[in-house]
């Protein structure tokens, strides 16, 4: 009878550890780090805020979309600052549909992607003594006129368009968007292996007046401050677009996304995430600082932070929002 009396105790205990577990408070707080600059700049502002607000400590998670969505999931990863919720559709709508997500806010819907083209392509550029060599280029389908124009520096019998960095999600996207309209056949589609290397191809060119043709998105610092045109496309449809990419990339809700688990794990935290709301114009004022100061994300983030603490500050309580600025010497 006693041993019978001590196993169910034991089995209690245990039922109660493991519910505990389920349910234990967070030490730390990891954010995913996709590799692009806009997400660095928002997960240093949440994580000023986190740290010196709530007194977690916080960490990043770097890796492919793919990959940082799984860890989401997985709860490895416990906030993801930019979900760009049409480019990784699939991904996301299961994870959502299974409970793995659980969506805070939408941190902005306002931006752009496509094709584009230095501005200068079309218009030429009298100040920079810069002559237009495509006035007619309008559209993605218009770029099968001008491959010569283009031209590979590698492959000299055909165009270079340059693709999203490989492991992105909206890497496979162009590509499908490119063959459905046969543009595959006149260009080599190079899929550059960073943001960093993406921003040098273009940044290159456009500084030499020369012609480059590639996959860009608003907000990001470079097009807030280069002259670029995105190239036009069929108007979008959703049918259309999962069928073969040929339209306009879809409207993309940016959100803040959690793991299931962390509105319980950190209930005052999420309460923040849900207030969590900016713009491309308010993203791309910190990416600009970024550019012109030659500093770091976390650098931009507390300058955009003093600038903005009107806005900010409206996403906590006001014991939270004194700690963070004292935090930060604001």
């Amino acid at each position: 009878m006693k041993k019978f009396l001590l196993l169910i105790l034991m089995s209690s205990m245990l039922v109660l550890v493991a519910c505990s577990d389920d349910d234990e408070t967070l030490e730390e707080i990891v954010l995913a780090d996709g590799d692009w600059d806009s997400i660095k700049f928002h997960n240093h502002v949440m994580a000023n805020i986190i740290e010196h607000g709530y007194d977690y400590d916080t960490e990043t998670m770097s890796g492919s979309t793919a990959n940082t969505m799984q860890a989401l999931r997985e709860g490895d990863i416990q906030v993801y600052s930019e979900i760009w919720t049409d480019n990784t559709k699939e991904l996301y709508e299961e994870a959502i549909e299974a409970g793995d997500y659980v969506d805070a806010s939408v941190n902005f819907d306002d931006n752009a992607q496509g094709l584009y083209v230095p501005t200068y392509v079309i218009e030429g550029d009298e100040e920079r003594g810069i002559e237009p060599v495509a006035p007619d280029l309008e559209t993605v389908e218009d770029l099968a006129n001008y491959p010569e124009l283009f031209e590979d520096p590698e492959d000299s019998s055909k165009g270079r368009i340059v693709n999203g960095p490989s492991g992105w999600a909206v890497n496979e996207h162009i590509e499908e968007k490119l063959q459905h309209y046969g543009l595959d056949e006149m260009y080599n589609i190079l899929a550059p292996g960073s943001e960093a290397a993406l921003v040098s191809s273009l940044s290159s060119a456009y500084e030499s007046g020369e012609p480059w043709v590639g996959y860009y998105w608003s907000p990001t610092w470079v097009t807030a401050s280069y002259d670029l045109t995105i190239l036009g496309d069929n108007p979008y449809d959703e049918d259309e677009w999962e069928e073969n990419r040929a339209t306009e990339f879809p409207p993309n809700d940016v959100m803040v996304t959690v793991h299931k688990d962390f509105p319980d794990q950190a209930p005052e935290v999420f309460e923040f995430l849900q207030n969590y709301e900016t713009s491309t114009e308010l993203t791309e004022q910190a990416l600009v600082y970024l550019l012109e100061n030659d500093t770091d994300a976390e650098e931009a983030a507390e300058w955009w932070m003093e600038e903005n603490e009107d806005l900010w500050t409206q996403w906590v309580p006001e014991d939270v929002a004194e700690k963070v600025k004292e935090g930060l010497g604001i």
